[in-house]
């Protein structure tokens, strides 16, 4: 909306002094052409902004101006920049607008504890790209649209239809009453239930969605945290294989990217870790990509899968060509 972006501008001038048209597009993510708009808006409303010439020139505030928000202390402000530096906002969209907070939280706090609590908050990394043993898989890039249609519908309360594309199936639509939306490992999911039925949707299989007016079947509150250590709970002790590995520690993310669900993330005093697969199949080939980097504990018949597998190529390549 363009009052936030106004909103936006004129903290991004408080804190960052005088910057060009080319930069404050860049920062809020719109035209040059529509910066020069938005000043001459401010400059109408009242606020003191001024346009400097030359080769370092630019738009900046009269010195004292400051903007009516409510205050911060240095803690509470500390936590909320903590927090904004997870990745979260990159799985549901929301990218543009944690940077927006991010502005007026900083600009919310009193002036001696501003600078403090922007220093502290670039010295604690929550998250990051890569780890010491791997790197991190990027978060699941998805429609702007259809998830700004799903976020709607969901903080609305109305039904949603979504274009669904089901491992292995054509897409097709489907009308839903969404209940909440859950990250997990920078993968996103919608909990949701459909003629009653509990259904869990992977973000990134909704090639597109709609908002609908009806208002969606579902309790006025809910404890998602538990809703969603029920669906998992259900889903590991459905049909899906659990098997006990020991693996690299630099293959762990590899081994850990092609699983269904993990059972322990971490691993036990003997190196194990446990994890789902949907079969015997995809575990065996799950695990034969790893070669010797990974073994597989349990099940035996996963074991004897592999072994007959191994005995297999050595028997291909160990004969004279």
């Amino acid at each position: 909306m363009r009052a936030d972006r106004l909103v936006s501008l004129v903290l991004l001038l408080r804190q960052r002094g005088r910057l060009t048209a080319d930069t404050l597009a860049r920062e809020l993510e719109v035209s040059t052409r529509t910066v020069l708009r938005d000043i001459e808006a401010l400059s109408a409303a009242g606020v003191p902004v001024y346009a400097e010439r030359g080769r370092h020139g630019g738009f900046a505030l009269l010195p004292g101006f400051r903007t009516e928000l409510t205050g911060l202390n240095r803690d509470e402000a500390l936590a909320l920049l903590t927090a904004g530096s997870g990745r979260g906002e990159q799985v549901f969209g929301l990218g543009s607008a944690l940077a927006s907070a991010m502005r007026k939280v900083v600009d919310a706090l009193p002036e001696p504890h501003r600078d403090t609590a922007s220093d502290a908050a670039r010295r604690i990394l929550v998250e990051p790209e890569t780890d010491l043993l791997s790197r991190r898989s990027a978060p699941e890039p998805m429609s702007d649209a259809a998830m700004t249609e799903i976020r709607r519908a969901v903080f609305a309360g109305h039904k949603l239809c979504l274009h669904y594309a089901a491992t292995g199936q054509e897409p097709r639509w489907r009308t839903v009453d969404p209940i909440g939306l859950v990250t997990v490992r920078d993968r996103g999911y919608l909990l949701a239930t459909r003629a009653g039925a509990d259904r869990t949707y992977r973000l990134t299989r909704v090639l597109a969605a709609q908002e609908l007016p009806e208002p969606a079947q579902r309790p006025d509150r809910v404890d998602l945290d538990q809703v969603w250590r029920e669906r998992c709970a259900r889903f590991l002790s459905s049909d899906h294989i659990a098997v006990s590995i020991r693996v690299d520690p630099q293959r762990r993310e590899e081994l850990l990217s092609t699983a269904v669900a993990v059972r322990a993330a971490e691993s036990d005093a003997d190196g194990r870790l446990q994890v789902t697969f949907q079969d015997l199949r995809h575990a065996e080939w799950a695990l034969w990509q790893l070669g010797t980097d990974a073994e597989a504990l349990a099940p035996a018949s996963l074991r004897t899968a592999l072994r007959e597998r191994a005995a297999a190529m050595a028997a291909r390549y160990g004969a004279s060509s």
